[in-house]
């Protein structure tokens, strides 16, 4: 299994203020992580108990993984989880209110009993069940979340939750196993933006002051886009949307300080909105050209005829005619018919524009069939 080395250079870059840390989402997450890089991570010289993967802040984590050895004390339980990339010791507190409880009490069964269905019986059931939950032997699937520890120089969870899953097919760990590569290359991996200070302000006051600036654009084009049916347009079409922002914002911010020109605040402004509503599946560019044309995914009509054009025809195929065509189909069959530069999230959006105008449905969470 391929796993990243947290590190590297990027791990020996300067951490970011920790008054900014609280600017990327990783922070207050619980991060998946493979158990070799949480064991790897450097601690933060600004605050004990904060790591550093590449440069992201964490101090929460959340971990699936096989117990492969298992220690008792009277207050908690020491699992060794290992999740086949490496094993790291889980601290799991035992609960009060199972402690000093003994063999668990034996329920009537309520099938033999002319009460019919009793309640104390089904709470003690539910009990038990839980308690079972958090009493694990070698062998058994294990999910934790909890903090990271260095408790004489070895790395450990502390847990904050933790509970035996039930996977007797594998299709949590199949699972997991998919969606972890995506969140590396999507969020871990991709190291965090120190927010630029374009737009005035001091340094934290004025990158918070950009965030609110450019949710609010986000949400203003969005809305533009819906209302008037865009279905197509170029970035200087819709630059006088941001106009008022900018403006009130200067107006907001009164400063000795020099600050950038209108134009180039605006420019800068539609810039980063235009990425994030591209990174959202929003819109999109059909063609890279010089010509900087931007699609808006629910009103293109030809995405959408081609969309169910592929699905009309493929589900005729036996192969897909039970189950539908998988997005990941669809979308090597877009790229080649319709744009090579159509990206997951572009499809995913256009087809849940769909699917709730009832042209196609869903037969699992990731097939579609027409209707």
């Amino acid at each position: 299994m391929a796993v990243n080395d947290p590190g590297g250079a990027d791990a020996d870059a300067e951490e970011p203020p920790s008054m900014l840390w609280g600017l990327d989402p990783v922070f207050s997450a619980y991060s998946r992580l493979y158990i070799t890089d949480i064991l790897r991570m450097k601690e933060s010289r600004q605050v004990p108990g904060v790591y550093f993967y590449k440069n992201h802040p964490l101090f929460q984590v959340d971990v699936l993984g096989t117990v492969v050895y298992k220690r008792e004390r009277d207050d908690f339980y020491c699992y060794g989880v290992d999740d086949s990339t490496g094993v790291i010791n889980c601290l799991c507190w035992k609960d009060e209110k199972w402690r000093d409880q003994g063999e668990p009490t034996k329920c009537r069964d309520p099938s033999g009993s002319s009460r019919g269905f009793n309640i104390e019986d089904e709470l003690k059931r539910l009990k038990e069940a839980e308690r079972q939950s958090t009493q694990l032997e070698i062998g058994d699937l294990l999910r934790i979340r909890g903090t990271v520890k260095t408790s004489r120089d070895a790395r450990e969870i502390k847990a904050t939750c933790f509970y035996k899953v039930s996977d007797p097919v594998m299709a949590v760990q199949i699972s997991r196993m998919l969606e972890m590569p995506q969140l590396y290359r999507k969020c871990y991996d991709e190291p965090f933006q120190m927010p630029s200070d374009d737009l005035g302000g001091t340094e934290a006051g004025g990158s918070s002051h950009f965030h609110y600036l450019l949710s609010r654009s986000v949400l203003t084009l969005k809305e533009f886009l819906s209302e008037k049916e865009v279905a197509r347009f170029r970035p200087y079409d819709v630059e006088f949307l941001l106009h008022p922002l900018i403006q009130s914002s200067s107006a907001e911010q009164e400063s000795d300080q020099p600050r950038t020109s209108l134009a180039t605040q605006i420019r800068k402004l539609l810039k980063e909105t235009l990425s994030v509503l591209q990174d959202e599946g929003q819109i999109f560019r059909k063609i890279r050209t010089q010509d900087e044309v931007y699609n808006v995914t629910e009103q293109d009509k030809d995405l959408h005829t081609a969309i169910k054009d592929i699905l009309r025809e493929d589900t005729k195929r036996e192969k897909y005619a039970e189950k539908g065509c998988h997005v990941l189909h669809i979308l090597s069959s877009m790229r080649q018919r319709y744009s090579q530069n159509l990206s997951r999230e572009v499809l995913e959006v256009a087809l849940t524009f769909l699917e709730c105008k009832s042209d196609i449905i869903s037969t699992t969470e990731a097939h579609y069939i027409v209707l």
